[in-house]
């Protein structure tokens, strides 16, 4: 009877001799000296065989080796979260004056943005010169990185990272004096995320940037931008994003809170939304408000949609006023359609828009 160890010693002689380590089937049949049947009666598979010689890690090993890879990419998810925890407050412009302006937006997916939206968002921040410009998430868009289907072929990351920069810098332009806020949503997330997993291909992709630091990436000193993440980029399941993403909000002037997710509106304290794309509003109440108003926000994504019913959404974006004495925001949401008024200032889609 052919012993076991024989049987293994020949496959390690065959692994060496063709110079690799997870032999087929086929090499140890061409090189091997024992036949399918020696090696099946005394292992009852060849791969049994293969992992007995050490030439392939076992089940156990293997999902040992799975769960030491995924915690090595949250060591790199960790570094990520250190890069942007820092911009949380870092370009905070504090003004003194008893009411505050605040221009509002959500869901502008870069390149997709509706561009009679974006002009007269820019010509609103312009007018207004508002104390600040919140950015409620979704700011990109990047297809590419999620579950839709997108030809490769069709790529072009790098012109819609550009576009938001260039979007940035027109808000900046326009006030220069703006505290603008970046409120991470789930598209961010997905492409940190992504960033990581990918970073060999990514940093090729990604060189006529000249680096992709999250804050280079996202142009937040370029244009003074504070940008609010306090989700965990490492985390192993989608249930699990959806609650680090929940984190992402913000809290202004004690009285008015901006959240990426719907779920925002069950932490007590008036404010506004995105994520949905279409505006709807609550009266809710609590004993600190009394009445109050809780708005979810249109978006500025143009309603032709290749992946989903964009046409039953609706673009817009709010002004805010809040009595920082008496701690009282005010919502006022302006709907875009073909035309709009906004402040008092008609405005009309162009032929190209």
């Amino acid at each position: 009877m052919t012993s076991q160890k024989l049987i293994l010693d020949d496959m390690l002689l065959v692994s060496e001799k063709v110079g690799q380590t997870l032999i087929t089937r086929d090499q140890y049949r061409s090189h091997g000296k024992f036949s399918d049947y020696d090696v099946q009666k005394n292992f009852g598979s060849f791969r049994a065989a293969r992992r007995a010689a050490g030439l392939e890690p076992t089940r156990g090993s293997q999902l040992q080796l799975n769960a030491v890879g995924r915690h090595s990419d949250l060591d790199a998810y960790r570094q990520m979260n250190i890069e942007k925890a820092d911009y949380a407050q870092k370009y905070v412009k504090p003004k003194g004056t008893r009411f505050q302006t605040m221009l509002v937006a959500s869901d502008i997916h870069d390149e997709l943005c509706d561009p009679f939206w974006r002009r007269i968002f820019i010509d609103t921040v312009l007018r207004t010169q508002p104390d600040t410009v919140i950015l409620g998430g979704d700011i990109f868009d990047l297809a590419e990185f999620g579950r839709y289907s997108v030809d490769p072929r069709d790529w072009d990351i790098v012109s819609k990272i550009r576009w938001v920069h260039a979007f940035l810098s027109d808000i900046r332009n326009a006030a220069a004096d703006t505290e603008i806020v970046f409120i991470e949503g789930n598209h961010e997330h997905r492409l940190l995320r992504y960033l990581t997993d990918n970073a060999p291909t990514l940093k090729v992709v990604l060189s006529d940037l000249h680096g992709w630091t999250v804050p280079k990436l996202l142009g937040l000193d370029k244009y003074e931008v504070r940008y609010v993440a306090r989700a965990d980029l490492g985390t192993f399941n989608q249930s699990n994003v959806v609650k680090e993403i929940s984190k992402n909000y913000e809290v202004f002037h004690n009285c008015f809170l901006v959240d990426h997710f719907p779920s925002g509106k069950e932490k007590g304290l008036p404010g506004v939304n995105g994520h949905h794309h279409s505006h709807l509003v609550n009266t809710l109440y609590s004993h600190n408000y009394g009445s109050y108003e809780w708005h979810q926000l249109g978006c500025g994504h143009r309603r032709q949609a290749e992946y989903c019913a964009g046409e039953k959404w609706n673009m817009g974006f709010a002004t805010v006023h809040v009595d920082t004495h008496n701690q009282l925001p005010l919502i006022d949401y302006h709907f875009i359609g073909d035309f709009a008024n906004i402040h008092g200032k008609y405005y009309l889609r162009g032929e190209n828009e």
